[in-house]
């Protein structure tokens, strides 16, 4: 390298919850690289992210803003030039940005200027048999329109050699760049945004059938008292209410099997990173920008107000030069802690207000913030119509018009039922979870006695004292993060020959 400043691998899968890794404890998946990654690094027990829709969530990751700190609650409303961003400070610091995978980040004219003309840019392209959002649901649904598995994301297994999913191209895309004299010059961030295991649950033998959903744990259940309207309706919507048992659990070790196909590409990334000798000076981390219910509650992928643990926590595992090898750190983190993070190993300073922390202490060793609450949020209000998914008028509108497209009940539902897809909060600390929406159920679970999140205890006598206090920190909250004021000021007085009297 030609300087001594720190490269960064970030392998960043779409909607994969930590509960779901062999690291975090799941008793059947099979994770053998990134269990090694953890336990030659630092693996944070308990990371949540700030919003379980893509764009917003990644739109908070770079800035180390909550949702409604700017308005990024949608997947339409993007980073736009005049907003801060991590890859700015380090594109300014010199870094050369590698991107393989989807956007969901950044506006066209702030990818401009991230990533240079579209000929030097990878980011957003499709593959031949991608697997994940954006495939063509027509022509791999495999089911006809009446059965109630139309609309549920399982499909057949994908055909052909399984280095043709979208994962597989990206990553020997990286491969091919760690290899590259461009690496050797350094520094870089090389940043993975790849698809797997995001819906539809469909993945290349073996690793379809590779789980046997009889041998995996029992799904949370549907149908319980006390949940959010959404929950009903998304199973109505989707007819997966008419849909047995077997199905959930087939998703769900479809879904298991993808993460392994991911796993099986991580360590193949990893192996080319020891080869190419940059292994020692780069700090690899590994998260996801949301997760999915795969099956849980009878559901599948996820809702923009939902806020349970399968959808808010992710993997967050950093492996970085000189860190404590297998520390877990079992306090809570936020997933945007990975931007502050990066910049203090860098070395810069970041020119903007934000709420991240680094998280550099922890990875020398030390505990986290047993304080700390985690913060995330989402849905929208009725006087924001253009937020809405399902307006036949407004972005990706046709969806509304086209029955057999798998997101029609999505858009259709919230079109019929706003109410279900409300403006939602979350305060989750060690021992509870509130979420407070405003039109629908809230919840409260006590997590010491119930960590799957099945009793909702919201408004019970019993929990009185705790929902007050839970209630105020959140107020609190957003007192403190309802806006940032800019760093820089601006002349009170007119410019030179504009004096008024």
């Amino acid at each position: 390298m030609s300087n001594s400043k720190m490269n960064y691998l970030f392998f960043f899968p779409d909607e994969m919850r930590a509960e779901s890794l062999g690291c975090y404890g799941h008793p059947v998946v099979r994770t053998p690289h990134l269990d090694r990654l953890a336990g030659e690094g630092v693996r944070f027990e308990q990371c949540h992210v700030q919003h379980t829709v893509c764009t917003p969530s990644r739109c908070s990751l770079m800035t180390g803003w909550y949702p409604h700190t700017a308005g990024h609650r949608t997947l339409w409303h993007l980073l736009r030039p005049h907003e801060p961003s991590l890859f700015r400070y380090l594109k300014e610091a010199g870094y050369r940005i590698e991107w393989f995978g989807k956007n969901d980040l950044y506006s066209p004219e702030y990818i401009r200027e991230i990533l240079g003309e579209p000929n030097k840019a990878d980011a957003g392209d499709t593959a031949s048999g991608r697997t994940g959002n954006g495939g063509n649901f027509k022509k791999d649904n495999p089911y006809a329109p009446d059965d109630p598995a139309f609309y549920s994301f399982l499909f057949e297994p994908r055909g052909g050699d399984e280095s043709g999913t979208e994962t597989a191209v990206k990553m020997k895309k990286a491969i091919d760049f760690l290899r590259s004299p461009q690496a050797q010059d350094g520094p870089f961030f090389l940043y993975l945004p790849t698809a797997m295991p995001h819906p539809p649950y469909a993945a290349p033998q073996p690793y379809h059938d590779l789980y046997d959903p009889a041998a995996l744990p029992e799904l949370r259940p549907a149908d319980l008292n006390g949940k959010p309207g959404f929950y009903r309706l998304i199973r109505e919507y989707r007819r997966l209410n008419r849909a047995d048992e077997d199905l959930f659990k087939k998703i769900q070790a479809v879904y298991l099997g993808m993460i392994s196909h991911a796993d099986y590409y991580l360590g193949e990334l990893l192996q080319a990173l020891e080869e190419s000798g940059l292994a020692e000076t780069t700090t690899v981390i590994v998260a996801s920008d949301h997760g999915d219910w795969a099956g849980d509650y009878g559901l599948v992928e996820k809702w923009p107000s939902g806020l349970d643990d399968t959808l808010t926590r992710v993997p967050l595992i950093i492996r970085s030069p000189g860190n404590t090898a297998g520390h877990v750190v079992k306090e809570q983190v936020e997933l945007f802690d990975i931007m502050a993070t990066v910049l203090d190993l860098s070395g810069i300073e970041a020119k903007h207000n934000h709420f991240a922390k680094s998280l550099a202490p922890q990875l020398r060793g030390a505990a986290g913030d047993a304080g700390r609450a985690a913060f995330a949020e989402g849905g929208y209000d009725t006087r924001e119509p253009h937020c809405f998914e399902g307006d036949p008028q407004r972005m990706f509108g046709g969806i509304a018009r086209d029955t057999s497209h798998i997101y029609y009940p999505k858009g259709k539902q919230q079109q019929d039922h706003p109410e279900s897809v409300c403006r939602a909060s979350m305060i989750r600390t060690a021992d509870y979870k509130l979420v407070r929406r405003t039109a629908d159920t809230s919840e409260l679970y006590d997590l010491r006695s119930d960590p799957r999140e099945l009793e909702n205890v919201y408004a019970r006598e019993a929990y009185r004292a705790v929902q007050a206090e839970l209630e105020s920190r959140l107020l609190d909250w957003y007192i403190h993060t309802s806006d940032v004021v800019p760093t820089n000021e601006d002349p009170r007085g007119f410019p030179g020959g504009m004096e008024r009297g």
